[in-house]
């Protein structure tokens, strides 16, 4: 199966499912230059975020610790700390932030 990120109207192939493992995070460079970072949770579902790390500008969002907070799922930066919903993109520590979140599918 190949996980697959909608960009815009396009669906963009990004990796096979299997090269993703729960808990850790995989980056991905995209047709126009952007990286994303892919998860999967425990319970096998995939999310895609920009890996650009609103607070610092570095792409380093894939490398960050997951973890849920009253059952969401989240990533926390390696750099900062500050955790961004796997779902929404917002940031769980400054309401004014968030980062651009991707539609992910299997096929």
């Amino acid at each position: 199966m190949t996980v697959e990120l909608r960009t815009g109207e396009d669906w963009v192939p990004v990796c096979e499912l299997t090269a993703l493992t729960p808990g850790r995070g995989v980056a991905a460079l995209l047709p126009d230059g952007s990286q994303a970072a892919l998860f999967l949770d425990r319970a096998g579902r995939a999310y895609a975020i920009c890996n650009q790390d609103p607070f610092t500008g570095a792409h380093v969002l894939s490398r960050g610790l997951l973890g849920s907070d009253a059952g969401r799922p989240f990533v926390a930066s390696p750099l900062l700390k500050q955790r961004f919903d796997l779902a929404s993109g917002r940031c769980l520590d400054d309401d004014g932030v968030a980062v651009r979140t991707y539609e992910v599918r299997t096929a």
